[in-house]
């Protein structure tokens, strides 16, 4: 017997509910969890781009931020280890 014979008798006498209930159904609605989860997260990231800054500007500011200029008359203080 080959496999193809095997497959036509199961389909014949498979009923229509089995197969649309067991089968169709349950991967169309896989299919539509995943396209609304996929939506969800996409949107969440696309929220956190708007907050975003600029990249181009991200090393400027970090450099800024760890450069602050020193108010007049103050001495830096160094340590002596």
């Amino acid at each position: 017997m080959s496999i193809s014979y095997i497959l036509s008798v199961f389909v014949k006498e498979l009923p229509g509910y089995v197969l649309f209930a067991g089968i169709f159904m349950p991967v169309t609605l896989l299919l539509l969890l995943l396209i609304a989860y996929f939506r969800i997260k996409l949107l969440e990231v696309n929220e956190e781009l708007a907050m975003a800054e600029d990249p181009r500007k991200v090393l400027l500011n970090y450099y800024s931020q760890r450069q602050k200029p020193r108010r007049s008359g103050q001495k830096e203080r160094k340590c002596k280890n």
